[in-house]
């Protein structure tokens, strides 16, 4: 009850000032009727801001009715009429926006509703057995036993199936919105843009302690503004694939990233290296040479 009750009551987090435009951007954005000068506009503002992901054409991701430039895997919820950050989806259930700021309380629900239908049913079961063998004395409380039993079922099959599916989201790193419309980075979309591996995936979500993973309180990582993020070099001929963690997204077409740092995310404990020595060269047999480098992680 304590997780439904933290799922309801938890406001859904909202974009900070620092991705409203300033007082100057905002009426110069407002006066312009020039996509193409309105998105130079937001491009320099959003210079200052940790963004790694685009619209599918490239483009800053603004949000006209709330007057934010969004941050990643953020989204307007049309119900509640505000961009809420990392939203997962609007739940009539709960009449609340599931995202960063309740999604490990949803969860937890989840989990809690499933194991109480366990114990319905299984309280139940002995009744129902006798109930099928014809042992159950025949008064009206049979019926009841009966509905119970099968409304417990019912309601257990359902709630593990969305609970397996949420599971799932978790320890890919992806949000119900991201599952069925991967996010769009500077090299294009990619559905496994923000993970991180499974541990770390799900210490996203429930904290990087495990004892307050199963508890109703709040323990989850970052900010909800930025998140590290697996990003793709596109560059032939490096051939060398970056995994960095949360970096700056790339405006005017250069690529420019940052690690986040430790204070801001406890998941940041890999070190990335380039050995020198892990190079190998392979010929072609055309007269041309191939030098392939590798990363080595430490």
């Amino acid at each position: 009850m304590w997780s439904y009750w933290k799922t309801i009551i938890s406001k859904p987090s909202n974009p900070s000032k620092a991705f409203s435009l300033p007082k100057a951007e905002k009426e110069e954005y407002e006066k312009e009727e020039r996509p193409e000068a309105q998105q130079e506009i937001l491009k320099k503002v959003a210079r200052s801001l940790s963004i790694c992901t685009c619209t599918g054409s490239g483009a800053i991701r603004y949000c006209n009715r709330c007057q934010v430039i969004k941050p990643d895997r953020c989204h307007h919820c049309s119900t509640c009429d505000k961009c809420v950050l990392k939203m997962d989806h609007h739940c009539p259930w709960v009449n609340n926006c599931v995202g960063f700021s309740n999604y490990k309380f949803f969860v937890l629900f989840l989990a809690y509703s499933m194991l109480y239908c366990i114990f319905i049913a299984s309280t139940v079961l002995q009744y129902f057995i006798m109930f099928w063998t014809n042992q159950l004395p025949d008064t009206h409380a049979k019926f009841h036993v009966l509905f119970l039993f099968f409304l417990a079922a019912m309601f257990f099959i359902s709630i593990l199936s969305l609970f397996s599916y949420h599971i799932w989201l978790v320890a890919k790193n992806r949000t119900t919105i991201e599952a069925f419309r991967a996010p769009v980075f500077r090299n294009g979309a990619d559905k496994n843009g923000f993970t991180l591996g499974y541990y770390k995936n799900f210490a996203q979500v429930f904290g990087d302690q495990k004892k307050y993973w199963c508890l109703p309180i709040y323990s989850s990582l970052g900010d909800g503004c930025t998140f590290p993020a697996r990003l793709f070099n596109s560059d032939a001929e490096q051939g060398i694939v970056d995994h960095q963690t949360n970096t700056k997204c790339a405006v005017d077409g250069q690529l420019n990233s940052r690690p986040l740092s430790e204070s801001q995310n406890h998941l940041l404990n890999r070190n990335v290296s380039l050995d020198e020595q892990d190079y190998s060269t392979t010929n072609t047999g055309n007269g041309l040479t191939v030098t392939v480098s590798t990363k080595r992680e430490s």
